[in-house]
């Protein structure tokens, strides 16, 4: 393990340990703040009952097909943008405005316009992950060096061939952090989609815990919720480091 992985691990050991004393030595209800122990307890009896993993399916489901929608939205919308000025101008001020308006606020329109189930969740996740990739997409295509430009145009390489040969491969590091940057967004838009109209989900379940006062098992929804947060950064992080491995000196 490297060093730094060390401390980190070491550092998030302290800060249990101690959460975990406090609890025990003062006076503090496990309905206000339970202990990591108690967390742990519920996380396992939920998954050795089989009671979580349907709403972790379900979580699943809606941040992957969300993920994968709007980052292909995203990007292509990026690279059309990118390559035309005129949409830029025409379409940029729209989508914009289709960010600036709170997702939150949305989630009931959607509720009405795609009914409740799976289908609202994935279309506001989708909707969050989008900006990110376009942006980053956009910004990453235009800012190429003028001079390799200016050698493809010289060695007669078509436009299709100038982007997908120069634009976009000089472009993906700035494209690939806007796919980590969609990657925890998505995560965020499923959770908080599900708190608004779904019967299942981890979203569902902090909201029936909180109606039941059971607050180990709302610790134990946003423990899973952040695990699979983490694992889906890393898995970003992975596919990052093996797609600039050959642009790498």
């Amino acid at each position: 393990m490297k060093p730094r992985s060390l401390l980190a691990l070491l550092l998030l050991t302290g800060l249990l340990l101690a959460w975990e004393a406090v609890c025990r030595l003062a006076p503090i209800s496990a309905l206000v703040l339970p202990a990591p122990s108690v967390i742990a307890g519920a996380v396992w009896q939920g998954f050795s009952t089989g009671y979580l993993w349907p709403h972790v399916w379900q979580t699943t489901q809606e941040l992957l097909l969300g993920l994968l929608s709007g980052c292909l939205l995203g990007f292509v919308s990026g690279v059309v943008m990118g390559e035309s000025a005129l949409l830029r101008r025409l379409l940029m001020p729209y989508v914009v405005t289709s960010q600036v308006v709170p997702k939150l606020a949305l989630a009931p329109l959607f509720i009405v316009w795609f009914g409740f189930g799976t289908l609202p969740i994935v279309v506001m996740t989708s909707l969050i992950c989008f900006f990110p990739l376009l942006e980053n997409t956009l910004t990453s295509i235009q800012q190429v060096d003028a001079q390799r430009l200016e050698l493809f145009r010289i060695l007669g390489a078509t436009r299709w061939q100038t982007l997908w040969r120069l634009k976009v491969p000089a472009g993906l590091p700035g494209i690939l952090a806007g796919l980590r940057v969609a990657v925890v967004l998505a995560l965020v838009g499923a959770v908080v989609g599900e708190f608004i109209g779904a019967s299942k989900g981890l979203g569902a379940i902090i909201i029936a815990a909180q109606g039941s006062m059971d607050t180990p098992l709302m610790f134990a929804s946003l423990f899973i919720i952040t695990t699979m947060g983490m694992a889906m950064y890393q898995l970003a992080l992975r596919l990052e480091r093996r797609l600039l491995k050959p642009y790498t000196i």
